[in-house]
């Protein structure tokens, strides 16, 4: 059984997992109104990847015996600025993600639940994977202010992304 204090905050993590969806979800919309479809493309994998990790969550849980205890996701801006402040904004939340993610895997040691540590070894090293991805694509739009051909290009090569 996962400890009580434990399991409440993977509850609250499972409802963060879904918050990151629908802000990506709402990114991928944000992008696609201002012709930057391939980083509207990028932005919905990303939608689906987050979706899958709250999946991780609850599946994890319920294997342990957990029930889920539902939580409201947040609702996301409607508009992001420019693409180097939407992915600056990306990297800042996936750096708070990382945050959570250590965060519970310290509690985890602390409630002395070592399955759960196994099991969040997995984001811990996805986490590392996430800002190095979204850093590179932050210099690499930064690189292009001042020139849009190669932002365009940069659309272009982000909307290959598949899942």
């Amino acid at each position: 059984m996962i400890p009580e204090k434990l399991k409440a905050a993977l509850d609250e993590h499972v409802a963060a997992e879904m918050s990151a969806a629908y802000l990506y979800l709402a990114m991928s919309a944000d992008f696609d109104t201002k012709a930057y479809k391939g980083f509207g493309r990028w932005m919905r994998v990303q939608f689906r990847e987050e979706l899958e990790h709250a999946l991780k969550f609850v599946d994890y849980m319920l294997l342990r015996g957990a029930p889920i205890g539902w939580k409201d996701a947040k609702a996301p801006a409607t508009g992001y600025g420019t693409p180097l402040e939407a992915f600056e904004a990306t990297l800042a939340h996936e750096q708070a993600v990382t945050a959570r993610i250590h965060n519970l895997y310290r509690l985890a040691g602390a409630e002395n639940d070592l399955a759960t540590q196994v099991f969040l070894q997995w984001f811990v090293t996805e986490q590392v994977e996430e800002e190095a991805r979204v850093a590179e694509i932050v210099e690499k739009v930064r690189l292009t202010s001042d020139r849009p051909g190669s932002l365009l290009y940069l659309d272009k090569e982000f909307g290959k992304r598949s899942a």
